[in-house]
């Protein structure tokens, strides 16, 4: 059974950005219960542990009660089957972002096609915003505000120090 009320949010979050909060702010308000879901994968090396970013997860999402952080490894669409989530959402910020982002929801349509992929286009103010170019100004000193919440930009100032 698939519920189009519950909503899976994927992605590694390393680190969430206030690109990721805009998403998550605003589908919240759409989708009864919003799954935050961070990928456990072991062939990447990221900058935090999945405890790390699942900590930073809870604590700037704290506030909105249908939301929650959790881990998967392995299939999206078997995770799906495993919460009853009917609606996979995915952030689409350029035309290159669609065109992996397309692939990838038709082939969870081939596998699973009760499931949903639903796209959000992130607040202009984010638009251009993206994790691994957070961590690369983060890495080279550069200033953080605006792009990342506070506790984030502690805990990246920390890291990269």
């Amino acid at each position: 059974m698939m519920n189009t009320s519950i909503a899976i949010y994927p992605g590694s979050f390393d680190p969430v950005t206030n690109g990721h909060l805009d998403l998550i702010e605003r589908a919240q308000k759409i989708f009864g219960h919003l799954v935050v879901a961070v990928l456990r994968n072991v062939d990447k090396q990221p900058l935090f542990n999945v405890t790390e970013r699942v900590e930073m997860l809870r604590e700037v999402t704290k506030s909105w009660p249908g939301v929650e952080v959790d881990v998967f490894e392995g299939l999206l669409v078997d995770y799906a089957r495993r919460r009853q989530a009917g609606v996979i959402l995915r952030g689409i910020r350029a035309i290159s972002d669609y065109e992996y982002e397309l692939q990838m929801a038709m082939m969870n349509r081939k596998l699973e096609p009760r499931l949903e992929t639903v796209f959000m286009l992130p607040g202009e103010t984010y638009s251009y915003l993206s994790a691994r170019l957070v961590r690369e100004i983060a890495m080279l000193g550069g200033p953080l505000t605006g792009l990342v919440p506070p506790q984030v930009e502690a805990r990246l100032r920390a890291k990269t120090a």
